[in-house]
């Protein structure tokens, strides 16, 4: 095969690209980036939730906004850098990318389909490509994945009903006598398997799931270059069914993120009257079955005090929820993890029922924007799966 017809055109066109460290994100669509010692807002073209990449003080690709047209912010955001490496932020180059491996013949398993037209609409779905393979048509609808660990990328990284739906539509369509199917580009080369996230979105993984018969699934790994060139290192991933099938359930562990902008004294059930100081706090917790109902329990405010972190989500300034859905027992062995990392335990907390010290652990700054903790939460999610595929 011809290596030119592989390469895909350098995706910051004739701008420069600009070089800045991430400082914060104000909304979805927006990120704050020091360039040059001058703080400047960059559109973000990616609603994902991003707390593996957008860390403080990554490194992030931008190109400028100038000419007719040009969008409020400056700057739209290209990548961040990742273990030396760029990942693609920018979803809707995702199919351009897309149309380049399927023009080059790289997608495994439709290297004799050629692209009809991009965008197709049926239904009141629309889908991004309708290829042609012989006398066959091919419906086809490509999602960009940045989600991933030291051997395993998932998707997606934060709820995507209008993914379900398209994953149930495609099966319709499937089932009616149409060729039907999803791409998942990988922006990383470093990894081997693909998953769907059940952490992050159970109904998106259980319709993966009960769809695989009538929707063909791929998942492809590429590769940036620093200038945003892609190489030639175009690889499929594998799909542990094995995994998702025994994991993807509503039990396992979670943590609680609660926040307290000042010290506060709570009278908390048979521990009495404490003092929570200021800071960020992760509580640790286990449901064997109906996580997500246990869940939604403990960040309603309206409610039958019962457990420990009742009495402290009621005094929160803020909270929510990260399960870690998985069929092993591990709320102990996460705890002592997280108070590895913390910066203070509260005594007692949430673990009268075991030997734990705690199940309460304080922080002073915000968990999800310290690499420690982005950490930990890789390999509870991702990392140690790799021993069940061994």
């Amino acid at each position: 095969m011809d290596k030119t017809a592989r390469h895909v055109p350098n995706l910051k066109k004739d701008n420069q690209l600009i070089r800045g460290l991430f400082l914060r994100r104000p909304n979805r669509f927006v990120i704050e980036c020091d360039v040059s010692g001058r703080v400047v807002q960059a559109h973000l073209p990616n609603p994902g939730r991003l707390w593996e990449l957008l860390l403080p003080g990554s490194e992030v690709l931008l190109s400028g906004n100038a000419g007719v047209g040009a969008r409020a912010t400056p700057f739209t955001a290209l990548a961040v850098i990742r273990d030396g490496r760029p990942v693609l932020l920018h979803t809707q180059m995702t199919n351009d990318i897309a149309g380049k491996l399927l023009m080059a013949r790289r997608i495994p398993g439709l290297e004799e389909a050629r692209i009809i037209r991009r965008e197709v609409t049926l239904g009141g779905s629309r889908f991004d490509f309708l290829l042609e393979r012989g006398r066959e048509e091919i419906i086809l609808e490509v999602k960009s994945c940045t989600l991933f660990g030291r051997d395993i990328a998932m998707f997606p990284d934060a709820i995507t009903e209008r993914g379900k739906k398209h994953l149930e539509h495609l099966s319709l369509l499937a089932a009616g006598g149409r060729t039907c199917g999803v791409l998942w580009v990988v922006h990383t080369p470093v990894v081997r398997y693909f998953m769907p996230d059940y952490h992050t979105d159970l109904a998106f993984a259980r319709t993966f799931l009960a769809h695989r018969e009538r929707i063909f699934y791929r998942a492809v790994s590429i590769n940036w270059k620093d200038d945003l060139t892609m190489d030639d290192d175009c690889r499929e991933l594998d799909i542990p069914w094995d995994v998702i099938e025994r994991e993807a359930h509503d039990g396992g562990s979670y943590l609680i993120q609660l926040h307290f902008p000042e010290d506060r004294e709570i009278t908390v059930g048979s521990l009495g009257r404490m003092v929570i100081k200021k800071g960020y706090y992760l509580y640790v917790g286990s449901a064997r079955k109906n996580l997500a109902r246990r869940v939604e329990r403990h960040l309603r405010k309206k409610k039958r005090f019962f457990w420990h972190i009742d009495y402290l989500r009621d005094q929160a300034a803020s909270c929510f929820a990260i399960p870690i859905r998985t069929g092993d027992a591990i709320e102990h062995e996460l705890a002592a993890a997280v108070a590895a990392i913390s910066d203070w335990s509260v005594p007692r907390f949430g673990s009268s029922d075991c030997s734990c010290g705690s199940h309460l652990f304080g922080m002073m700054e915000n968990p999800a924007h310290t690499p420690r903790f982005i950490n930990l939460l890789q390999y509870y999610r991702m990392d140690r799966l790799q021993n069940h595929q061994a």
